[in-house]
């Protein structure tokens, strides 16, 4: 959702968002924007978060990763309370520009869980009986 408040120019039409060279970012309904953060080094997907225009607009500031959190409606740098920080390497966004990938250098463990991602599981359909979760993460073995 774009504000007057916002650091970006609201979105144009849609050959302009798909084509187009400005950065306008497309917020929710809520302001927010869902973000991948990603190692820069090995491609490994390390966590989903979301971002609000200012701390999108923080981290394009600062080089480091600022998102918006949702169950506290405040705003977190990465790392800032467990030093698990995250240093942005560079920021790219999809085709219509409503979610944004960032390339990071991960120090410590990017998942409040102490783990090195977020996605530490994966779905396993058991036939039969659905479905469950397997632990792919050499930590909860």
């Amino acid at each position: 959702m774009w504000t007057r408040q916002t650091p970006f120019a609201p979105p144009g039409s849609k050959l302009d968002l798909e084509a187009g060279r400005a950065f306008t970012p497309r917020f929710d309904a809520s302001g927010l924007i869902p973000v991948i953060a990603q190692d820069a080094e090995n491609g490994e997907v390390l966590m989903l978060a979301y971002m609000n225009a200012e701390a999108l607009a923080r981290t394009i500031q600062t080089g480091e990763a600022w998102y918006w959190s949702r169950s506290r409606a405040a705003f977190w740098r990465k790392g800032e309370t467990s030093g698990h920080t995250q240093s942005v390497v560079s920021i790219s966004t999809d085709c219509d520009q409503d979610a944004i990938l960032l390339k990071v250098r991960q120090i410590g463990p990017a998942c409040h869980t102490n783990r090195r991602s977020c996605f530490y599981r994966t779905v396993e359909l058991n036939e039969g009986s659905g479905v469950s979760l397997l632990f792919t993460d050499a930590s909860s073995r």
